[in-house]
């Protein structure tokens, strides 16, 4: 699977930002596609998935609420809508793909595709 994530950018604190990831290759019955990322100084952290096996989503604590994840009807294109968005939430953000049949969450030595990153700035 080919991942190019894109829509980055900087914003205030309370702003929002919309992701994509556009995907190639893949197999629409084994795709689950997660948005995750690093700040810097930290570990790389999931912050949502979505399976095209059954639209289950997941996301982390810190972004519930605020953050929406969905997929266009071919499965081409994966979005990451950011509201409120805030400080913390400053990070390059990397989307991946697991080949996956089945539902979010799903561990992420299972996501084998990455794409590039993008860079998500929050000032405040």
């Amino acid at each position: 699977v080919q991942l190019q994530a894109s829509g980055g950018g900087l914003v205030q604190t309370g702003g929002s930002l919309r992701l994509s990831c556009a995907a190639s290759g893949f197999d629409l019955e084994y795709l689950v596609v997660g948005w995750f990322r690093q700040a810097p100084g930290k570990e790389r952290e999931g912050v949502s998935c979505i399976s095209a096996t059954d639209g289950s989503t997941t996301y982390a604590d810190s972004v519930k609420g605020r953050f929406t994840i969905s997929g266009d009807n071919d499965w081409n294109t994966v979005y990451l809508q950011m509201n409120d968005l805030k400080p913390e939430d400053t990070a390059v953000y990397y989307c991946a793909a697991a080949p996956v049949k089945g539902s979010c969450p799903v561990p992420r030595p299972v996501y084998d595709d990455w794409g590039q990153g993008t860079l998500v700035t929050v000032s405040s």
